[in-house]
């Protein structure tokens, strides 16, 4: 079977509906149902007896290109591990962007940075590279950045704080640094960090890492741990952005590319594209009157 939500205009919502049905019955993935849900208002559900979950959501995009989506190949559920990229998912900057402004290197840093994340360089050699340029940046710099610039992305602490209400684990994993990954994950209400170290020598950016390197693997193996330990048949969400997040994308149950560059989508069964993070409890199904705004504190 298959499941798919969405979250669309419904400014000639019938038409395009038609449309979209029409093209699943023409790829042998007849709808048996549609209609909208009854506790989310604003949701449009359709379920498949069967079909390629791929496919299918190729034909919702097509169809309803405007609209925030999610596809399973079971049942959907609110997950009971949430885990989450920083960088322009639950922020929306690239750190290590924005602090290379204070060392007059913004540009140059950030072109280095899109290419990564469209999957054009090696995660790895990327970041050192963007690392060594900023050797002597002052580590006050850092607090400044972190207070000028970082700002979560709009429902960021509503969608942590209700999952968390609801008993999902939540893990925030990153390719930048625990520098600005802890103050974020504390804002938000994450209950582990997982991350990068700056080396810091003299109150300076050395230029260098401080130990093994955050990347791809260690975003999927983080989320192989945290399912595991959490046991068989836990249903995992998983967000994020960029060609690094691929692998943790597609094994999750629920991989949300948030706004995403064209690879990530791709990897997706998900994407938030217009609305905000709330849109994902409404995709779960949670109604609004158990949306949680503060976010708890780390344990």
């Amino acid at each position: 079977m298959l499941i798919a939500r969405l979250i669309a205009d419904m400014d000639g919502v019938e038409t395009r509906l038609d449309a979209a049905l029409e093209a699943c019955a023409a790829a042998d993935m007849p709808v048996a149902l549609a209609g909208m849900l009854d506790f989310c208002g604003d949701v449009l559900q359709l379920s498949l007896p069967h079909g390629d979950a791929s496919r299918l959501t190729a034909i919702l995009a097509e169809h309803f290109s405007s609209a925030d989506l999610l596809v399973a190949d079971h049942e959907i559920e609110v997950p009971r591990l949430f885990v989450s990229d920083m960088d322009s998912t639950m922020i929306g900057q690239e750190c290590i962007d924005e602090l290379a402004d204070f060392a007059g290197l913004k540009d140059r840093v950030a072109d280095i940075t899109e290419r990564a994340m469209r999957g054009e360089l090696e995660f790895e050699s990327a970041l050192r590279e963007r690392v060594a340029l900023l050797e002597g940046l002052e580590e006050r710099a850092i607090a400044q950045c972190l207070d000028e610039r970082i700002q979560p992305v709009e429902g960021a602490r509503t969608l942590v704080a209700t999952l968390r209400s609801k008993g999902c684990r939540t893990v925030l994993v990153t390719g930048g640094f625990h520098h600005f990954a802890d103050p974020v994950a504390d804002r938000l209400g994450f209950e582990r960090v997982v991350g990068n170290r700056l080396a810091v020598s003299g109150g300076r950016l050395t230029g260098e890492l401080a130990g093994p390197v955050s990347d791809a693997s260690t975003k999927l193996a983080t989320l192989q741990e945290e399912r595991d330990r959490l046991g068989e048949g836990t249903r995992v969400l998983a967000t994020g952005d960029g060609a690094n997040d691929i692998p943790m994308i597609a094994a999750a149950d629920y991989g949300i590319a948030y706004r995403a560059k064209p690879k990530a989508r791709e990897a997706a069964n998900g994407r938030i594209e217009h609305g905000n993070l709330t849109n994902l409890l409404k995709l779960f199904g949670i109604p609004e009157s158990d949306w949680i705004e503060a976010p708890p504190s780390r344990a």
